[in-house]
């Protein structure tokens, strides 16, 4: 699935938010609002090969060329920064990720030291630090859970549902399915002393996969939370089934039955996040993910090397369109507050290009994923690749949560 850009296209250096004019929009009172999560890439590899894993398979192969592991020296500059940061904006709270990769590759010695070493360097500036850790859940043994109680951890782990829908794609290298390993540690996780530590599952939508059978297989793990990932793509790379610009609807199709199901349950079984975004933005509350909506961006990502960059997802697009040419060996965070392409996560529909601004569900849809904007032609500019689908989705839960809120209207 690596991207090759075709000849004589613009680079993507010259498109939007290249080009973006920060110093108009400082000029105009506008200002940006402070980091609050830190995604910290611990390691750079992984134990397992998914075929729909944007870090290894898709534009950007930047990993290639990082270390394996975050050194102590990078996570000693990356405490002091996000402190300076925290102290800067006076900041309560952050939030911490660890992440990869597989971020328990790095070992149970790298996540103590690190989440240690933020903590401390926090509190001396009077901020508090909630962590969490996202795993593909191979390694998730005993030790690693009383690491993670004793320090507060909340774990998600990404799962695909029942066996054959988890293995069509979470497959080590040499074609084996993850799917009873990564069950036996999300039972382990999610029963006993540990489920007080359980953040959640994240799966990715595959179309192959039955939306139904695929829901009760995660919630048969009792999750506070479930997230549906729509896969990476973008207009010069669509995801599978997804004709770029075509009208069909295959994921709102997928999602609306998983959402029809959910929904119509007598006691709420699972949070479902992409949902919940939307009835959030229907009833008029801002959104508090990048999947939808227009609330700013307040994420920067410290790969392995110390790098600071944006959010991973953007290397489906294109070689380097996470970069900031930013380091926490030498540079604060708020340096990157300022970068053209931060900017573009934060002016909310001044980033939309005039598709999304003519639409009637902007305030809802938000232009989709950023990421999935992508095209070799407009940059970051047009809509979603996935426009039908999130247009389809949203008008639906619209209508079912309308119905139901003047129902219980008319019974009060």
């Amino acid at each position: 699935m690596v991207q090759n850009r075709e000849p004589n296209r613009p680079p993507p250096e010259t498109l939007f938010p290249a080009k973006l004019d920060v110093e108009g929009l400082l000029a105009s009172g506008w200002r940006p609002l402070a980091f609050r999560q830190f995604i910290l890439k611990l390691h750079s590899r992984c134990d397992l090969a998914c075929r729909h894993c944007y870090v290894y398979e898709m534009a950007d192969q930047s990993w290639k060329a990082q270390p394996r592991r975050m050194s102590t020296t990078v996570m000693d500059h990356t405490a002091s920064r996000i402190a300076e940061h925290a102290l800067t904006h006076g900041l309560g709270d952050i939030e911490i990720i660890l992440h990869g990769g597989e971020p328990l590759l790095a070992g149970r010695d790298r996540v103590d030291y690190v989440v240690r070493a933020i903590r401390a360097a926090a509190a001396d500036v009077g901020t508090r630090v909630r962590v969490s850790i996202q795993t593909n859940g191979i390694r998730l043994d005993d030790a690693f859970l009383r690491l993670f109680e004793e320090l507060e951890i909340r774990v998600g782990v990404s799962f695909d549902g029942y066996a054959e829908a988890h293995d069509r794609q979470r497959r080590f290298a040499d074609g084996r399915g993850s799917h009873t390993l990564v069950s036996h540690s999300i039972r382990r996780l999610a029963g006993g002393r540990y489920h007080g530590l359980f953040g959640g599952l994240l799966c990715t939508i595959d179309l192959d996969n039955h939306p139904l059978d695929t829901y009760e297989a995660l919630i048969a793990f009792d999750p506070p939370t479930v997230d549906f990932l729509l896969p990476h793509g973008n207009w010069s790379t669509p995801p599978p089934g997804r004709v770029a610009g075509a009208p069909e609807t295959p994921y709102a199709d997928w999602l609306i039955a998983v959402f029809d199901r959910w929904y119509g349950a007598a006691t709420m079984e699972t949070e479902v996040r992409l949902f919940q975004e939307i009835m959030r933005l229907l009833s008029g509350a801002a959104s508090r993910s990048e999947t939808v909506g227009l609330s700013p961006s307040l994420m920067a990502v410290v790969e392995t090397d110390g790098s600071i960059e944006q959010s991973d997802i953007l290397k489906s697009a294109y070689q380097g369109a996470a970069a900031t040419g930013l380091h926490v060996l030498r540079d604060p965070f708020d340096a990157a507050l300022l970068r053209p392409a931060m900017v573009a996560r934060q002016i909310g529909v001044r980033a939309l290009g005039p598709t999304c601004t003519a639409c009637d569900i902007r305030a809802i849809c938000g232009g989709g994923q950023y990421a999935h904007r992508y095209s070799d032609i407009e940059g970051f500019l047009g809509p979603s690749v996935y426009c039908p689908d999130l247009y389809k989705l949203i008008a639906h839960i619209s209508e079912r949560f309308a119905r139901d809120i003047a129902r219980l209207k008319g019974n009060l």
